[in-house]
């Protein structure tokens, strides 16, 4: 069947943005053809440097043919109202048929439409279809309105090898098109996509980025290979890389030796992000080594060597700069650098990052009192978590921060531990970034992370729908997986009060001298977070700042659905659980929510759950209608049923037993005595009739279905349970 070729050809696209057009111009063009009538086998969207090309295949030679009914009006209906019917319409009252209905007789249009050729309906839609592309940045090139990424200068539309005729951007379609820019001359004829891509090969062009990135990767490995050296897994680079030659060819260059004694990752993020070079690593020892990779975007006739002296020339221009940032920041210490901190705002409601330091330190030491990490560590890899903020590294390479204060930290001989928080503090920095295992990494990671969401939500940046330009659901999902992943015992509620009190005494409690003035005394460092701690637990906070924490509590809970969501744990469960009494201890509640998916999968689980929906349904009517709640023990001489002695017995026993199941954390053997109420529920309910003539043995039968409700929400809310 007839095939549609497209291909926009202009100057150089940015590589970020190519492989969202060529996705966003299939979407467009196949969602124009589809609602138009125009069915087809398959499409296929290319990128590269300079052009965007679509390959759809099967489309037939003319749209459908088309029948329409529409009722109009009654025959009896006023004459205007008949003629705007035909009007909308586009008929004649001859071309109507009359049907009758139960309100009577009415006119009933039948429209047919002949199908247009395809070649008609791609001259129409394609030009609107390339106009909405949707680019980050845009220009205008000519004197018009059009706008486009960069300033096109061909389009190729062939439909079955024949030209479909259109303009866009003051560019007429046609079929030619060019090769490489350098490698290639004259123009290309071309009618069909395989002809199309063969001769775009011929001229030195590869259509498709997957296949120039497989080229790459392959030729990377294996001139690294070559000299006894790896590939650096760079996947973003490898595919940024794709989208910027045309026809690839890698070579590789050298790193001269007065650089190598500069931190590694300075001398990867410099050629990354600046040159966009591929780092080579001595799989023996696992450290850089002094070669890069380059990839050329034409063959040379010297081999490249121009091309790789030209690279090594410039590259040693980069480093020469990234080598004078590193030796001035190694002449201050880190700790110098904390009142440099004081000139960088955090928040304008949150104050600056001096302050967050402090906070951060703070906070940290009182987690490591809290789970019996170190604590001097914990504060003083807190207080200088954020110090390489102000070095010229970073400001250089921002993508650095963290790493380059590590680095800073072993320069200036503080303690391993110290220096590895330093670097880790951030993470995890997404779904698949490591969590630091380290327990002062840990403390100061949790400290970082729960003073975002503390300062920046009481200065009112909660996230709103899809917006968090805070990043604060990051932050909660990376408290979640630490706290998690780690099986820390923590009361979030704690740590979060722990941040507010700090917040709130920052302007008048000593703590910041005092904890600068003792950075390495142990015992007055245990003190002051002994303080903190109690100064938390008081109860001495304003009701906004309680609410806050509860708040927080809540947005924790919901970011636990979406971390558990791949693990199959239902989201109502945690609701269950959670909707208690705040749990805040995340290891146990999991256990306790996963302990109860468990029972409810069971036919014990299943048939409780429904008889506890029966007793919440009857207390919740006869509470409405009784005007009160029911809530008590109920009179054992009022049991007269052997039915309802034997739940009033269970229940008894069961309450004693799941209590203490919980109180030791064995949530497990919680739902299964949970499970032994199931046999004696059914039977209450098959026997016995709770709203009986006798008052008071409603009313008994009544508070006896309320124990169970009090019985049963000891593990979890079970109103809260779907399903």
């Amino acid at each position: 069947m007839p095939e549609l070729l497209l291909e926009l050809f202009s100057e150089e696209i940015p590589a970020r943005m190519q492989a969202a057009a060529a996705k966003d111009l299939e979407r467009l063009v196949v969602g124009a053809l589809s609602d138009r009538g125009l069915l087809f086998e398959g499409a296929r969207a290319f990128a590269g440097p300079r052009r965007l090309t679509l390959a759809v295949a099967g489309l037939p030679g003319k749209q459908p043919d088309t029948s329409e009914e529409r009722k109009g009006p009654r025959v009896d209906a006023p004459e205007k109202a008949i003629e705007g019917f035909l009007r909308s319409a586009g008929i004649t009252l001859d071309a109507c048929i009359r049907q009758k209905d139960a309100k009577g007789e009415f006119y009933l249009a039948v429209i047919r439409r002949t199908g247009r050729s395809t070649e008609d309906v791609l001259a129409e839609c394609l030009p609107q279809a390339i106009g909405q592309l949707s680019w980050p940045k845009s220009m205008r090139w000519t004197a018009g309105t059009t706008r486009w990424v960069r300033p096109l200068h061909g389009i190729v539309c062939t439909f079955d090898g024949e030209v479909v005729p259109f303009e866009f951007g003051g560019v007429t379609s046609g079929h030619t098109t060019f090769g490489h820019r350098f490698m290639s001359e004259g123009a290309i004829q071309v009618k069909r996509f395989e002809d199309y891509e063969k001769k775009l090969r011929d001229a030195y062009v590869i259509v498709g980025a997957d296949e120039r990135k497989e080229i790459v990767l392959h030729d990377v490995k294996q001139k690294a290979f070559a000299l006894g050296l790896e590939w650096i897994d760079d996947e973003g680079l490898l595919e940024e890389v794709g989208g910027l030659a045309e026809w690839p060819l890698v070579l590789i260059g050298k790193i001269e030796d007065q650089f190598m004694d500069v931190p590694p990752e300075i001398l990867r993020s410099s050629m990354r992000t600046h040159q966009k070079y591929f780092s080579l690593k001595d799989p023996s020892t696992g450290m850089l080594a002094n070669r890069f990779a380059v990839i050329a975007n034409m063959v040379a006739s010297d081999g490249g060597r121009e091309i790789v002296a030209g690279n090594e020339r410039v590259l040693r221009a980069r480093l020469s700069d990234a080598k004078f940032f590193w030796e001035q920041d190694k002449k201050r210490r880190l700790e110098s650098r904390l009142d440099d901190l004081n000139a960088i705002v955090f928040h304008a409601k949150a104050g600056t990052m001096q302050a967050r330091a402090y906070r951060i330190g703070l906070v940290a030491m009182a987690l490591a009192e809290i789970l019996g990490f170190d604590i001097a560590k914990s504060c003083r890899a807190g207080l200088l978590a954020k110090a390489d903020l102000v070095t010229g590294v970073v400001g250089e390479f921002p993508e650095l921060q963290g790493i380059m204060g590590c680095h800073l930290a072993r320069h200036d001989g503080e303690d391993p531990d110290v220096g590895d928080a330093i670097r880790d503090h951030y993470k995890p920095q997404g779904p698949q970034d490591r969590v630091p295992s380290a327990p002062v990494s840990v403390a100061v990671a949790l400290a970082d992370k729960i003073d975002s969401l503390v300062t920046l939500w009481r200065a009112g940046e909660k996230p709103t729908g899809s917006k968090d330009p805070f990043a604060l659901r990051r932050a909660g999902l990376g408290i979640i997986r630490i706290v998690l992943e780690n099986g820390l015992r923590l009361s979030l509620s704690e740590a979060m009060l722990a941040d507010v009190e700090v917040g709130r005494g920052n302007g008048t409690r000593p703590w910041p001298e005092r904890v600068r003035d003792s950075l390495h005394s142990s015992p007055l460092l245990e003190a002051i977070a002994g303080d903190l701690l109690r100064e938390a637990r008081g109860g001495g906070l304003a009701d906004a700042d309680k609410a806050v924490v509860n708040e927080l509590l809540e947005f924790l809970a919901d970011r636990l659905k979406v971390a558990l969501r791949e693990q199959g744990v239902r989201h109502d469960l945690i609701d269950a659980v959670f909707s208690l009494g705040r749990e805040d201890d995340l290891v146990r509640l999991v256990a306790r929510v996963k302990a109860l998916g468990k029972f409810l999968e069971s036919e014990d689980g299943t048939n409780l759950l429904a008889g506890y929906r029966r007793a919440v349904n009857i207390l919740r009517i006869e509470e409405k209608k009784d005007g009160r709640v029911y809530a008590g023990e109920p009179d054992p001489l009022l049991l007269g049923a052997p039915e309802e002695k034997s739940l009033f017995t269970a229940m008894a026993t069961a309450r004693e037993m799941i209590a203490a199941e919980l109180e030791r954390e064995r949530f497990a053997e919680a739902m299964t005595v949970m499970a032994r109420l199931r046999l004696p529920v059914d039977a209450f309910f098959d026997k016995v009739t709770v709203n009986d003539q006798d008052p008071k043995l409603r009313e008994n039968r009544l508070l006896l279905l309320a124990r169970l409700r009090e019985s049963l929400h000891a593990v979890a809310d079970f109103s809260r349970i779907e399903g």
